[in-house]
């Protein structure tokens, strides 16, 4: 598709739900005992390959836009499923299912698209089998055979909210206690909406200890909208002169905030309004004005607060003054695609300044930018921060594949033409 170079942008939107809580929903809500109620789910390919699985695990759900109904079964509930559980491009139900199926009853296999079947499974497999767990393969497919599992003590080597939630639902049914010791705080949508369905887990600072639990308690959920969905928004709106744009309803879990805290460190004008919590979750609206950027290092802790959000963090450096250094994000290799070399290679046919490093990139920013044919790698931020960079540069730019964003953000490019104008 071709994207022109914008003057401005204003007006209000709402993203779409966030992508990390709405699969947890229907996940725990499979596994409680009653129904459960989802309002403002994420109806993108990630969600709904979560969706499909868990109905090939005998669960019913039935589906009404943004509305969800999960009729669960309880922990021990799930059934053998009749084929392979393939959670095409979704990497967190292809991770979170290895979790919560190492402890069942019955034997199953899992595996996804091209991607999926290249992005390391070991990092969850290899704790679940200190477990005791039954994972063949490092790589998806993977087989696993249902068993009884024991608790652990697991010093998580990474960051990481997708491995985290693999162990944390493999101890609710394990024998004894399992304790993770987290290097870095990484988002806690799974604490949070576990412990309000009943499981029994505690929290200290950067320790998690999880035990054996007999059943969960059916919720009302309502999701927020994605942070990471609105970061795009917020990078537009500080960088394009006579701007304000109005992002509604967004999540602001403080385990999920780097981005705003990072675009307030390069000189953004963000505010948050209407600042409340809705079904544990902290969301507020958030407004973002014209601003003069600056560069920054991006490193070390914040890392897994906003490690989705580094490809459009890049964008907005590039049009920033000054050098932003990103560095410690060695996980955006192993994403949809190796992210560092993504972002280098295709930032630098519109003209930028941009060198790859081992463990992320050097950004030297405010060089004449020009539109470019650009290649997303069928990764959907990539693809999304592609489109905001196309609308930065000076001349018409090209992407070779838009229909990736379905994956978490099915009407970004309607929501992007809405806010912008030439």
């Amino acid at each position: 598709m071709e994207i022109m170079k914008i003057n401005s942008a204003n007006g209000t939107l709402t993203v779409p739900g966030d992508k990390s809580v709405s699969h947890r929903a229907v996940m725990f809500g499979a596994i409680a005992d009653g129904v459960t109620h989802i309002s403002g789910f994420l109806n993108g390919a990630d969600c709904l390959s979560t969706i499909d699985c868990f109905r090939q695990l005998g669960i019913r759900i039935d589906l009404n836009g943004d509305t969800v109904t999960v009729y669960g079964k309880g922990i021990n509930g799930l059934e053998k499923p009749d084929s392979l559980l393939y959670t095409g491009n979704s990497g967190t139900t292809t991770r979170l299912l290895c979790g919560l199926l190492c402890a069942q009853d019955f034997e199953c296999d899992i595996s996804g698209d091209e991607s999926i079947q290249k992005r390391p499974m070991n990092r969850v497999a290899q704790p679940l089998r200190l477990m005791g767990a039954d994972i063949t393969g490092d790589y998806c497919p993977l087989h696993i055979s249902g068993k009884a599992i024991h608790g652990i003590e697991y010093n998580m080597p990474v960051a990481s909210a997708q491995v985290k939630t693999a162990i944390i639902l493999a101890a609710l049914q394990a024998n004894g206690k399992t304790v993770i010791h987290e290097p870095e705080k990484s988002r806690d949508h799974t604490e949070l909406m576990l412990r309000a369905m009943g499981a029994k887990i505690d929290v200290s600072g950067l320790d998690i200890t999880v035990n054996k639990t007999e059943s969960l308690a059916p919720q009302n959920i309502t999701v927020p909208g994605d942070i990471s969905s609105a970061a795009f928004f917020m990078v537009l709106g500080a960088m394009l002169k006579d701007s304000h744009i109005t992002i509604k309803n967004v999540g602001v879990n403080p385990t999920r905030t780097g981005i705003i805290d990072v675009l307030k460190d390069m000189g953004a004008d963000i505010r948050l309004e209407n600042k409340r919590t809705v079904t544990g979750e902290q969301v507020a609206d958030i407004i973002v004005c014209s601003s003069h950027l600056h560069g920054v290092t991006v490193g070390k802790g914040i890392i897994p607060r906003l490690i989705d959000e580094l490809p459009v963090i890049a964008v907005a450096a590039v049009f920033a003054e000054g050098t932003t250094v990103i560095k410690d994000a060695q996980e955006l290799k192993v994403k949809e695609t190796n992210r560092i070399f993504a972002v280098v290679n295709e930032f630098k046919k519109c003209g930028a300044d941009i060198e790859e490093t081992d463990d992320g990139m050097v950004i030297h920013g405010q060089k004449p930018i020009h539109g470019a044919d650009f290649k997303t790698y069928g990764d959907h931020r990539m693809a999304m921060s592609l489109a905001i960079l196309s609308q930065l540069a000076n001349g018409k730019s090209t992407l070779d594949d838009d229909a990736c964003v379905s994956v978490s953000y099915p009407t970004f490019f309607k929501d992007l033409k809405e806010l912008g104008t030439t």
